[in-house]
């Protein structure tokens, strides 16, 4: 496997412990996709259609601006990007890091954390957000823990 990097976005922890060990199992480096302003737990209430990740998921355009744009994407082949899935979709702060930087040629292998979701139209969503040259990779959606073997294994069986 080429250098690797495992950039993720985590709101409530989940992701961040799945990247971790995502990035120990293939000895990647990580960065952590921080947005200017951390969600609070009420940002975070999906059943409050005025809540602040609610508001932003309804509008489409929505942009969540980031703590910092200081990872080195160039020094990487291959970007493991990792986030909770919200609304059957990647939270638009993926987009605001997407739109960030220049991943022309790169290998961009999408996983997620959720309790039940699927991808649902990431993918679709995301692709505008970068270079036509991309080579994305649609890995999986994991559910609860997953230790170190089987992300290494998971990783070993992409086609990258």
């Amino acid at each position: 496997m080429s250098k690797a990097l495992v950039a993720f976005f985590s709101a409530s922890g989940s992701t961040r412990k799945l990247a971790n060990t995502l990035a120990e199992a293939i000895g990647a480096d990580t960065y952590e996709i921080k947005p200017a302003t951390p969600y609070t737990g009420k940002d975070l209430n999906w059943n409050n259609s005025q809540s602040r990740s609610s508001v932003e998921m309804a509008d489409i355009n929505s942009r969540p601006a980031l703590a910092d744009t200081s990872a080195q994407i160039a020094n990487y082949d291959t970007i493991f990007l990792g986030f909770p899935i919200w609304w059957y979709v990647a939270p638009h702060i993926i987009n605001s890091f997407l739109e960030s930087y220049d991943f022309a040629g790169k290998t961009i292998v999408l996983f997620a954390t959720s309790g039940g979701s699927g991808f649902g139209e990431t993918l679709n969503q995301l692709k505008p957000s970068c270079a036509d040259s991309v080579r994305w990779v649609v890995g999986q959606v994991f559910r609860g823990r997953t230790d170190k073997a089987t992300l290494s294994n998971w990783a070993k069986s992409l086609p990258l």
